[in-house]
């Protein structure tokens, strides 16, 4: 991001650069000195273009956020801006480096977190009264040419009074001054990590970013946050394992997370975690005259949503702001800042309704429906808050088929399959009754009647056929002997009687 800031009393000049551990970072940031004037709360309001050319000037017509409380984590907000006062209700540091309240910047972009509170809720503030000048000698005469410059001031000053009454821009703030956020009535939690770099190095209390960002965002959820801003991210589009539950568990607690997509400017020509995970909305960043930034945004197919991210102004801690800001660290916290205005008007919508909204009425750009650079389309705030549409229950934000955490970690995280539980003591069975043993009968010998009958059969057979071959015999030599005794005596025998004579 490049970032240009002054006071309106005094400027300011310093440079930064950032890069977050793991590869996780903030865009470069560069803070030039700048006219005091055009630093004026004004003139920053001047700035503010999303206002009108994005709905959000119409969204304020129903509400600005009031009884929503968004989480910003990232390097810390000075509460104590003019603009901010009030402001953050509560907060804490998960990085063991910082203030416990988080409202103290920390690590290589320390004024990070407090630009993006401004963006998200920023309240504007009364300006000082102008300091009395000394009075005129009694001698001294008005010139006459000084008369109608004096009323020609005063008739401009009096025209500028009346533009500023009649823009939404000074109405929605506390005062004329200071720089207006998307929801300036909603409230803020502040959430600091330390994020490390080339000039400042790694945590000092040695709790790494993967412990640190889970931590944070369980925090923000117990803590009563609907809406959580991320305007950090990785040049990876993968993340460490040890997130999947702070993430999943926020998902469980119908909360909206909204993160940056990253910068190429910064080195994230893809988006980078945590804008990858399953039910965070990933913003990608556009210029000032609504086309993707080249420098500010980034690519993939994660993004669901655009949103301005170049000449951006915000809240820099010590009173100081920032009027030349860019990256999508800035448009992130726009699109939080719509999501706290839906969840407002609509408490019963679920945060993926929220989220549905948002992305269904999305002014589509780039190649017709979705696509990698703009997402669904262009944030449209009045068309979000106030469209009267059908909002479908399921998630319609989703990369890859994987529309939520839980889904993510059934589908990729498995692991090794738990043990089964263990098996329920099985009821008390009352006792059956007694049932006596049956008698068996016992074998009896067999009689000597059943014994002999078959034996007097087979002998009684076998003396029949005895019998019969007998007769037959007898009857065969009785025939035989008849035959002898009638033959004629002078013939000769049987025997002889084929002899040669």
């Amino acid at each position: 991001m490049t970032v240009s800031s002054a006071h309106h009393r005094a400027p300011v000049s310093r440079s930064v650069a950032a890069a977050l551990a793991l590869s996780l970072g903030l865009a470069t940031a560069v803070v030039g000195p700048a006219d005091s004037a055009r630093a004026h709360g004004g003139e920053l309001r001047d700035r503010e273009y999303w206002v009108e050319d994005f709905g959000i000037a119409e969204a304020w017509e129903d509400t600005k956020g009031a009884g929503v409380t968004v989480a910003v984590i990232d390097s810390g907000v000075d509460a104590s801006h003019p603009d901010l006062e009030g402001v953050v209700t509560g907060g804490t540091d998960v990085s063991g480096a910082g203030a416990p309240d988080g409202q103290r910047g920390i690590g290589e972009v320390p004024e990070h977190g407090t630009l993006v509170a401004s963006l998200i809720a920023g309240r504007g503030h009364e300006p000082e009264e102008p300091e009395a000048s000394a009075s005129p000698s009694a001698s001294a005469k008005p010139s006459a040419s000084a008369k109608p410059s004096a009323s020609a001031e005063a008739s401009a000053e009096a025209e500028a009074s009346k533009e500023a009454e009649d823009s939404p821009l000074q109405t929605a703030g506390r005062g004329t001054d200071g720089v207006v956020g998307v929801a300036p009535e909603s409230e803020l939690l502040a959430v600091s990590l330390w994020i490390g770099g080339e000039a400042t190095g790694a945590n000092p209390a040695g709790i790494s970013i993967d412990d640190q960002i889970p931590n944070a965002v369980r925090w923000a959820v117990d803590n009563g946050a609907s809406v959580i801003n991320m305007s950090l991210g990785s040049t990876s589009p993968t993340w460490p394992e040890s997130w999947d539950e702070a993430f999943l568990y926020a998902e469980q607690k119908d909360v909206v997370i909204v993160a940056a997509a990253g910068n190429r400017a910064g080195g994230s020509v893809q988006v980078g975690a945590p804008a990858t995970m399953p039910g965070v909305l990933a913003v990608g960043g556009l210029d000032a005259e609504g086309v993707a930034s080249r420098e500010s945004s980034s690519e993939g197919i994660s993004i669901g949503i655009a949103a301005p991210a170049e000449n951006l102004v915000g809240a820099l801690p010590g009173g100081l702001y920032a009027s030349k800001w860019s990256g999508t660290s800035g448009a992130a916290p726009l699109v939080s800042g719509v999501a706290a205005l839906i969840r407002a008007k609509y408490p019963d919508l679920t945060a993926p309704q929220v989220i549905n909204r948002i992305i269904m009425t999305a002014r589509d750009a780039g190649i017709p429906g979705k696509d990698t650079i703009y997402g669904h389309g262009i944030l449209d705030a009045d068309a979000a808050v106030n469209a009267d549409l059908a909002v479908p229950e399921e998630r319609l934000l989703g990369a890859g088929g994987v529309v939520s955490m839980a889904q993510y970690i059934e589908t990729y995280r498995r692991g090794e399959v738990p043990p089964p539980p263990p098996p329920e003591a099985a009821p008390a069975e009352e006792p059956l009754p007694d049932i006596p043993e049956p008698t068996v009968p016992a074998a009896q010998e067999r009689t000597s009647s059943a014994s002999s009958l078959p034996a007097f059969i087979v002998f009684g057979f076998g003396g029949l056929i005895l019998v019969i071959l007998l007769g037959g015999t007898y009857q065969v030599i009785r025939i035989y002997r008849d035959g002898r005794a009638e033959q004629d005596p002078t013939e000769p025998a049987s025997e002889d009687f084929h002899k040669v004579r």
